[in-house]
């Protein structure tokens, strides 16, 4: 990397910093809170990608057609938030009305909304452990992939991811859910290392997902509400992945933490579904 080229690497750094700050506080104090407070946020973070969505597919909110998509988003939210967890895939389903690419954005925002939702019941933990390791995540790839460089990741969706990037990113993922897991004292360090990993992967596939529907549109960020960001669905493609990854996990271990679960669960749930 030249010296010329520097200062552009970092040249998002500071606005990237300090929104990342106010967002860790604001979720901070929702997540640990619970209650209305987290219901709100996750809410108004549904309705928020919802609107972006729309607009980046050029229905515009004030259109009655965006209008009724951001309610859509927010009517799943409000029902998983009442208990009648299994209506999201009724929401889901009857969103191909607006379309099959809105319909799938709406399905990812809907599984998101709805995990976030059902992985709060108990407490703060596993909604933590899924956000603290997605933005371990992405704040390893950026590092990473800015100090060390080297050969793109997947040029044609993403032209600044490298694989440095996404290596870095699955070390600090993997670190992030071993630790998050020891503060928690709830057991399961060697395995939360292991789901640490896959919900990395899963935050980089939702990355890479975003990106190459940006691309497609030929847009650069879906919205400017977060400096340094971008929009709502810039900040948030990982953890509309990995969270829907965690809630499905937690079924399987639905008496201890998602990320106790080991092979052995898994096996026992897989042959347990199949007929004898």
């Amino acid at each position: 990397m030249t010296a010329a080229k520097q200062p552009s690497a970092w040249r998002d750094l500071r606005p990237r910093v300090l929104s990342a700050i106010v967002m860790v506080v604001v979720a901070g104090a929702c997540i640990g809170g619970g209650g209305i407070a987290y219901t709100l946020m996750v809410l108004l973070a549904m309705g928020g990608m919802a609107t972006e969505a729309s607009q980046l597919f050029r229905q515009p909110v004030r259109s009655w057609r965006g209008g009724l998509y951001v309610l859509w988003a927010v009517c799943a939210g409000l029902s998983a938030a009442y208990g009648h967890w299994s209506y999201f895939v009724l929401f889901c389903i009857s969103a191909c009305v607006f379309g099959a690419p809105l319909c799938a954005v709406m399905c990812v925002i809907i599984m998101a909304g709805t995990a976030l939702l059902w992985l709060r019941q108990v407490s703060f933990w596993p909604v933590l452990f899924v956000v603290a390791v997605v933005v371990a995540s992405d704040t390893s790839a950026y590092m990473a992939g800015r100090l060390i460089g080297g050969p793109k990741l997947a040029p044609r969706i993403s032209p600044g991811k490298t694989r440095s990037g996404a290596a870095g990113g699955f070390v600090g993922a993997v670190l992030m859910g071993g630790g998050i897991a020891l503060l928690s004292g709830l057991g399961g360090a060697g395995t939360a290392l292991v789901w640490g990993g896959v919900l990395g992967v899963s935050a980089q596939i939702g990355d890479l997902a975003e990106s190459a529907m940006k691309r497609a549109l030929g847009v650069k960020d879906s919205g400017t509400l977060l400096p340094g960001h971008g929009g709502l669905l810039d900040r948030f493609d990982g953890l509309v992945i990995a969270a829907p990854v965690a809630a499905a996990v937690s079924q399987v271990v639905p008496a201890a933490p998602f990320w106790t679960a080991g092979l052995h669960d898994l096996v026992r749930v897989i042959v347990a579904g199949v007929p004898g």
